[in-house]
């Protein structure tokens, strides 16, 4: 059974904490300066705060146990989650642009500039400082769920940087209609963030396998350790968030019995389990001489 750590949901809670108050930051830098950059830097942290309830939700029924319904587990619940993440970035930009159009005809001056600056730069601290902790434990944890609300959050740390240096350079310029056009520059990075999140999502949703390099590994652990078998065949993985399902043919002497051939299950399973802690393995031992089933793609 895979193990959850509690860690994961606990960090997924204080997002929705830090969202929170990064948005009531950068709705007050917004306050300061009537900037329309700052003010969709601000309406980006709104959608954080979504993504960041959503992201804990999907966790919370990820972890739930297999069930009648879910023989499985519900570890895909946090690929759908992370699909959401990505249309809330493109939405998120969407929203961006929508307020940087009006400001391209009529360009405004910045008010209180510095205070404005100074109070984004905080916001955008606590937003590296999370985004980096969320990625860290989401990719040690398998977690993508929480790997996209770090890269949403990375995103939100972006377009709180373009903002910086394209009002200090409105600032110092005096082309006040660099403001809106960054804004528009910024919306179009979040739109390309948005699009991988989505495509990495929906592609492990298809049942994607385990990496090459991990594939590899797997195939040397199994060949070191099916000792007494005769041929180990049809090796197949898929990845669902936290948990890794492994399958494949172990071809044994016509004439060993159950409990030697469940011996040889028993070794891979544990080698196997010392490499991909918790993950969920079925081993089809076939008679030698028997019509092998499935497609023969042979391992060794």
């Amino acid at each position: 059974m895979t193990e959850f750590d509690p860690a994961v949901k606990r960090l997924a809670a204080w997002s929705i904490a830090v969202a929170f108050g990064v948005m009531a930051l950068k709705l007050v830098a917004w306050h300061l300066t009537g900037s329309v950059a700052l003010l969709s830097d601000g309406l980006e942290s709104t959608v954080n705060v979504v993504a960041a309830v959503v992201a804990y939700a999907a966790i919370t029924y990820a972890q739930k146990p297999a069930d009648a319904d879910h023989q499985f587990g519900h570890h895909k619940a946090e690929y759908f989650s992370a699909v959401l993440e990505g249309v809330l970035i493109a939405i998120a930009a969407m929203l961006i642009i929508q307020q940087a159009i009006p400001a391209l005809r009529d360009p405004q001056p910045i008010d209180a500039p510095g205070a404005g600056l100074a109070v984004n730069l905080l916001a955008s601290a606590f937003n590296a400082v999370w985004a980096f902790l969320l990625i860290r434990t989401g990719r040690a944890q398998r977690s993508p769920a929480l790997v996209a609300d770090g890269q949403h959050i990375f995103s939100d740390v972006v377009t709180s940087a373009g903002v910086f240096v394209g009002l200090v350079a409105a600032l110092v310029t005096g082309y006040a209609i660099l403001d809106p056009l960054l804004a528009i520059a910024v919306a179009l990075n979040i739109l390309w963030q948005g699009w991988k999140v989505i495509s990495s999502s929906v592609n492990a949703l298809m049942d994607r396998a385990v990496e090459p390099a991990d594939e590899a590994r797997l195939k040397e652990i199994i060949a070191a350790n099916a000792q007494g078998s005769i041929d180990i065949h049809d090796l197949r993985t898929r990845v669902a968030g936290p948990a890794t399902f492994i399958d494949f043919h172990m071809v044994v002497p016509k004439t060993m019995t159950v409990g030697d051939a469940h011996a040889i299950c028993d070794r891979l399973e544990d080698a196997i389990r010392d490499f991909v802690p918790g993950a969920s393995i079925a081993i089809h031992v076939e008679p030698q001489g028997e019509k092998a089933h499935g497609i023969r793609v042979r391992l060794f």
